[in-house]
């Protein structure tokens, strides 16, 4: 017998230095057994020896064992990598919203936050001697094979494998049961006990295996089967987690037998009283208490906002292969805010459902950092008679009159003021091979010559258009782009009609661009994504606060005094409606399309903005809607005053360069040196009515 392992060792030499090192640590395994007392184990260990050396003989001996063992050997240096991580998204105080991940859910958890009850029930069931071995036990392995040889067709096989053996083959080997998969297994093995410490080894362990269907790690375990993290579980809990690597299917508790799942937590307490990490008073104690299961669930908060999330980490920050990153992402998002909005968003639409309105939206904006906190993409998202899963916010829809601040903004630019006039009467314009384009006031009413302020506030539709056809098409394209409305790329498509909003937005861009009116000029940009960081809970991105001057204070000013004006919109919205928010100074803009494809109401404060929109998402026309009093806006009237119920009333403060005059009869406020060119209007009637 030795001398046939004499004869292994030598041939095992010529296969060079490296490889010698590790296999004759197997022969040097093998062999140390004779000096044990035991006749039964020295009669096992010669009988593993023996077979060691048949299988290398009748196979060609060294050669075959390079090159079906040690040629393709998985390469060690492996095990450093992290796994596939489950990537997270919470909201701005740690709330999860979402775990994306592909196949395998997993977070990694450091050795040291993992509790000592679980590592002693998992050493206890799983590897008595982890720490005592050099990477197998030969013991193990042949009392598996002996109680394999033995056991009756009902029972299960056993395996003899060792932690570190477990933690090569979930590494590196699939669960193919061939002799050549498991010769590799245990030249890892030993590789793997020379590359790391006991600790490192258990901690990669516990990090990988499976616990059940997509739950890998200790970390994801314990929140599938307890809503909690892994350091929180107590010794019960730790004893039924130590049990499910072996056969995660049979012993799920969700599976066709779950009572297997318990028994098996008392053989793991069984097992934990033999080995001496609990005494068997204590084990008693634990078999009386209760476990409790949470039930299986897969929740998602805020699925507009977090797939939005997922696009912004693709698409700006390069995170390609995002579901497997481990990322956890902090984003802007206040999940009371969201469930509000979304509340009040389904509630809203549900009341007007007979006017042929389907669908809703909502996003609120915190200006002065540009953090998103809410965004509600539609009434329901799991909806699919509306297309609910389609993110209405950052669609593109025609803003109609919501648009038109921007264009009144490039009319202050040059040289304009509040107290400037227009004519609002009929007007037509040529148009070239189509029919002459002729805009008309929602209501079908003319006012006759009235300030810009009115004209703005009360949303007529052909000052509007008249003020464009001075200012320029390209040049309200050019400011809007400017401002973060980055759609209107194909210029030759729009006209004067972009002043009644013919050209599509996106939510997210008439946000970005409004929170510029909101913040006096600066753009600050919208960003929701506060920090991200790697598995290892490294930083590796924190939000930083981007400013750029877009338009001097004073001309801002001008729009935020005209929006917030509820006698200056009176003429058609009427005191007191849905566009006041009581005791609060509020600026805010309606747009209902052409057609009534789309209803928007945008309003801001100096620190909040809130964009909401009703329609249907196959833009099929809704009927009769009250310039938004009927259909967004008691949507953002709602969120807005829940947003302010507890907040202090907020005013832009009167920047430089602007003063307060009286002009025509009446007090207005002028960019210095605008008043000099007002022409004052003649009285004329003012329409009754809507």
């Amino acid at each position: 017998m030795f001398f046939g392992l004499k004869i292994l060792k030598n041939g095992l030499v010529s296969l060079g230095r490296p490889w010698y090192r590790v296999i004759r640590r197997i022969w040097e395994k093998v062999i140390s057994f004779k000096k044990r007392r035991k006749k039964r184990e020295i009669k096992i260990n010669y009988f593993y020896a023996g077979l060691s050396l048949l299988i290398l003989s009748l196979s060609g001996g060294g050669g075959w064992f390079y090159q079906e063992i040690l040629k393709d050997l998985p390469n060690i240096n492996e095990i450093y990598y992290p796994p596939r991580l489950s990537s997270k998204i919470l909201d701005r105080n740690g709330n999860l919203l979402y775990k994306f991940y592909e196949g395998e859910d997993r977070s990694w958890v450091s050795l040291d936050k993992i509790p000592q009850s679980l590592i002693w029930a998992t050493l206890a069931i799983e590897d008595k001697n982890f720490y005592k071995h050099q990477g197998f036990s030969i013991k193990g392995i042949s009392q598996a094979f002996w109680y394999n040889l033995k056991k009756n067709g009902e029972e299960k096989p056993r395996g003899g494998s060792t932690i570190t053996q477990q933690l090569v083959k979930n590494v590196f080997l699939d669960n193919e049961k061939k002799l050549k998969r498991k010769v590799k297994e245990l030249v890892l093995t030993l590789l793997l006990e020379k590359k790391l410490s006991k600790d490192e080894i258990l901690e990669r362990y516990f990090n990988q295996v499976s616990y059940g269907g997509e739950a890998y790690g200790v970390q994801e375990a314990s929140w599938k089967y307890f809503s909690k993290n892994v350091w929180e579980i107590n010794t019960t809990e730790a004893a039924f987690l130590a049990g499910l690597p072996a056969a995660p299917s049979s012993y799920s508790p969700f599976g066709n037998y779950p009572e297997f799942a318990y028994l098996r937590q008392k053989h793991v307490m069984e097992e934990m009283e033999k080995a001496g990490f609990i005494n068997k008073e204590m084990m008693i104690w634990l078999l009386k208490k209760e476990i409790k299961i949470e039930p299986e669930s897969k929740k998602i908060t805020a699925p507009h906002f977090v797939f939005w999330i997922k696009t912004i980490l693709e698409e700006r920050y390069g995170f390609k292969n995002f579901e497997k990153l481990g990322l956890t992402v902090t984003t802007s998002l206040n999940k009371e805010t969201q469930e509000m909005a979304e509340k009040i968003v389904k509630e809203e639409v549900d009341k007007v459902a007979r006017l042929r309105i389907s669908n809703g939206a909502a996003v609120v904006i915190e200006v002065k950092n540009g953090d998103v906190l809410a965004m509600v993409g539609s009434k329901d998202y799991n909806a699919e008679d509306i297309d609910g899963k389609v993110n209405v916010t950052t669609s593109l829809r025609q803003p109609g009159s919501s648009i038109k601040p921007i264009n009144y903004l490039l009319s202050f630019l040059k040289g304009k003021s509040l107290a400037s006039s227009v004519e609002d009467s009929p007007i037509c314009y040529p148009m070239v091979n189509q029919k002459p384009y002729c805009p008309q006031n929602y209501n079908g009413k003319y006012m006759g010559r009235v300030s810009l302020k009115t004209a703005l506030a009360s949303s007529l539709n052909v000052p509007s258009v008249k003020l464009l056809a001075e200012n320029g098409v390209e040049n309200m394209i050019d400011l809007a782009e400017e401002m973060g409305i980055t759609s209107w790329q194909d210029r030759s498509r729009f006209g004067l009609a972009l002043a009644l909003g013919a050209g599509e937005v996106k939510m997210t861009e008439m946000a970005q661009a409004y929170s510029i009116f909101a913040n006096m000029g600066e753009k600050i940009e919208i960003n929701p994504i506060l920090k991200i960081e790697n598995y290892l809970g490294e930083e590796v991105y924190k939000k930083q606060e981007e400013k750029k001057g877009i338009v001097e204070a004073k001309y801002t000013f001008l729009i935020n005094q005209a929006l917030s004006d509820d006698q200056a919109r009176a003429p058609i919205f009427g005191l007191n409606s849905k566009l006041k928010i009581a005791d609060k100074t509020v600026a805010v803009k309606t747009g209902t399309t052409n057609e009534l494809k789309d209803n928007w109401c945008i309003g801001w404060t100096p620190s909040l903005l809130v964009a909401t929109w009703v329609g249907n998402n196959d833009s099929s026309p809704m009927s009769w809607v009250a310039s938004g009093i009927s259909g967004a806006t008691p949507i953002w009237n709602r969120i807005m005053s829940d947003l302010l119920k507890n907040k202090a009333e907020e005013k832009w403060e009167k920047p430089e360069g602007v003063e307060k005059k009286t002009v025509c009869g009446k007090e207005e406020y002028f960019v210095e040196g605008s008043e000099e060119k007002i022409r004052c209007p003649s009285p004329s009637l003012v329409p009754t009515g809507n």
